[in-house]
């Protein structure tokens, strides 16, 4: 008998040996995925953190708000570069921004406008600047979230009037 007791033996030690190798390569496999988990969690948050710095850039550039001037650095001074009020910074010639020019246009019509139109009297009038249809549309949105302008529907159209020059404040707030 004890014959038949060593076969079983050496076939229970190899199962035994078996299993516990593949215990092994499994738990080094969830290792594996663990930390290919957790990369591309980090990388998932890297990229919506940039997708919400972008939008905020492109929301801000749609809508005509002007963006901060980055200070001058120290050594570039001196240069014969302009010079401001404030140490390190330059600055541009004023120019008006196209949320001003638009507040303008419109407070100047006794009639609402399409944003096609108000794109062309514009471009006509700053021939320096480019004038897209595109973004005078958003921008008017953005007017118009912000409650400064009124969007009219008529049929397909869509027209713009200022809600300002109605009211006691002629220069919108600000």
């Amino acid at each position: 008998m004890p014959e038949a007791k060593s076969p079983t033996t050496e076939l229970l030690t190899h199962y035994s040996s078996q299993l516990a190798q593949d215990l092994e390569r499994n738990v080094q496999e969830q290792d594996q995925v663990r930390s290919e988990i957790e990369s591309l969690q980090a990388r998932l948050l890297t990229l919506q953190h940039d997708h919400t710095v972008l939008a905020t850039m492109r929301q801000a550039l749609e809508s005509g708000i002007p963006l901060q001037q980055a200070p001058v650095s120290a050594p570039a001074q001196g240069y014969g570069l302009p010079t401001a009020s404030a140490p390190g910074v330059v600055r541009r010639k004023q120019t008006p921004t196209l949320v001003a020019l638009i507040r303008a246009h419109l407070a100047e019509q006794s009639e609402p406008c399409s944003a096609a139109e108000i794109a062309t009297a514009l471009s006509e009038a700053h021939p320096d600047r480019v004038i897209k249809t595109t973004v005078v549309r958003t921008t008017l949105e953005g007017l118009v979230a912000r409650n400064s302008v009124q969007r009219l529907k008529q049929g397909h159209s869509v027209f713009y009037t200022s809600l300002e020059r109605n009211g006691p404040d002629e220069e919108g707030p600000r």
